[in-house]
């Protein structure tokens, strides 16, 4: 039975989930946390978003078996750190979304850039977020939020 640490809680895998299961329907179907949302399924989108060990990573396309015993595993419900704070804020002060549906993994990839680069470019930002897709195209936005949150962390 594999244990994991989900937003600081520890959870442990029953013994009968196939190796092959993704991380996003542990996290959605067994834990109900319903931020981390369903896109795709290809892993193209980046609406199914988290960080494994800080880093981001497409839970639609990891699998239980390719995550290692003990990792910590932070979902949008669990996103606390100081840069997570200043994007969600900078989301807020800039009226970020429209539909909201890729948000949290928009919001994830923003934070997870930021933990790296303080003060990132308009390239960073790019390429950063080159992979989470929004349907109604508030991109500019997006990158306006990320350089908000990035001035505002100082």
């Amino acid at each position: 039975m594999p244990t994991l640490f989900v937003n600081q809680e520890r959870v442990d895998v029953a013994s009968n989930v196939p190796g092959d299961t993704p991380l996003l329907w542990i996290l959605r179907d067994a834990l109900s946390l319903t931020g981390t949302k369903y896109g795709c399924g290809i892993a193209v989108c980046g609406a199914c978003t988290v960080w494994i060990e800080g880093q981001p990573v497409r839970s639609c396309a990891t699998p239980l078996s390719s995550i290692k015993t003990g990792a910590e595993i932070t979902t949008i419900e669990g996103a606390r750190t100081r840069e997570a704070k200043a994007v969600q804020a900078a989301w807020e002060k800039l009226d970020v979304p429209q539909c909201g549906y890729c948000q949290s993994g928009q919001v994830m990839a923003a934070a997870a850039l930021l933990a790296r680069t303080k003060r990132p470019t308009d390239a960073d930002i790019d390429q950063a977020m080159a992979g989470n897709l929004c349907r109604c195209a508030t991109y500019p936005r997006i990158r306006a939020a990320i350089h908000e949150a990035a001035k505002s962390l100082g």
